[in-house]
């Protein structure tokens, strides 16, 4: 499945993407408990009674639907196959055009962003470093807060204090199942789907009155600093379930901005892998539901080659299986 969180008339909402079309799960399932289609929804009073019993079976926001595990997902595959197979024309809060909402992250506001930095050889080298090879080093894990998440057509804001911001093409990894030391072999269990996310990055953080002793440290926290601005996730524009997507790793990953490619790889080319990554970051912590992995970016950042994003610029990430994610570019 297609799944996507949607704003309609103010309103979040859970829906399944089929075509052109989308489909409410939450009012899907609502119509599959009675059993009917349009019928049954001339009734108000059964309509408003079997709404409640779909909000706690069937949640209409992403991270509630995402706690209920593979039972929610089954109980979602069954009626969307269901509703959409139904003869006749559906009510209009059952399906919408994609034309008639706004499409917003998978996840609004996920417990963990766990962002990778190096996990792709020549993003390394482009960057003047040697590739040690996994071997010799382990996972470079960086969070990122989840007030830096927007969706697919939000604008990137290019901060006040800002001065090069710059692009990162990631496949994400969204968590469907709490777990801790969890065994690579068993990784797959915790995948709920995957997104796309863009690492977008400040190389070069305006500090005023800045009379710091030159310090590694503060290169390091300088460039920590620029990985945590508001805008500076954009995810979507949709979670596809991990059934739809046998091989995470051998997924074509291309950048654009203003229709010009800048990155273009494969995600087959991570020094990690997933199995691999939730290993480690599960050792440290405990994933959650709806806790984000973005598996780090290939190489063609803008930082190798000295261009960065302009007010206007349109950036455009596309992941092979999944989608396209668009922002355009705009000043705080």
């Amino acid at each position: 499945m297609k799944l996507v969180s949607i704003e309609f008339s103010g309103q979040e909402r859970l829906g399944a993407l089929v075509d052109d079309k989308i489909f409410d799960l939450n009012t899907c399932y609502a119509l599959f408990l009675m059993g009917t289609t349009r019928e049954g929804v001339e009734n108000a009073d059964v309509l408003t009674k079997m709404t409640e019993k779909a909000n706690a079976e069937m949640p209409y926001r992403m991270i509630d639907f995402l706690k209920l595990g593979d039972q929610a997902m089954q109980r979602a595959e069954k009626v969307l196959h269901r509703i959409s197979k139904s003869s006749g024309e559906l009510p209009k809060n059952v399906v919408r055009k994609v034309s008639e909402v706004r499409f917003k992250a998978p996840i609004q506001r996920p417990g963990k962003i766990l962002c990778l930095a190096g996990n792709y050889a020549e993003h390394i080298k482009e960057g003047g470093r040697e590739v040690a090879g996994k071997e010799k080093m382990a996972p470079r894990v960086f969070m990122k807060p989840s007030t830096a998440v927007m969706g697919n057509e939000d604008s990137i804001m290019l901060p006040k204090v800002g001065n090069k911001i710059d692009w990162e093409a990631e496949l994400a990894v969204v968590i469907g199942k709490k777990g801790k030391y969890i065994k690579p072999e068993d990784a797959y269990d915790y995948v709920a789907g995957y997104t796309i996310m863009n690492d977008v990055s400040e190389r070069e953080l305006i500090i005023e009155n800045d009379h710091r002793e030159p310090s590694e440290w503060n290169k390091f926290f300088d460039w920590l600093n620029g990985k945590w601005m508001d805008t500076f996730a954009p995810m979507g524009p949709c979670l596809m379930t991990k059934d739809e997507i046998p091989d995470p790793h051998n997924l074509g990953i291309r950048l654009k901005v203003n229709s010009k490619i800048k990155q273009n790889s494969n995600t087959g080319n991570m020094i990690f892998s997933i199995p691999e990554l939730i290993e480690f970051v599960s050792r440290i912590m405990t994933l959650e539901p709806g806790d984000v992995i973005a598996t780090g970016t290939p190489e063609g950042t803008g930082h190798a080659i000295g261009q960065f994003l302009n007010n206007g610029d349109v950036v455009e990430v596309e992941i092979d299986g999944i989608g396209m994610l668009k922002n355009p570019v705009a000043l705080e």
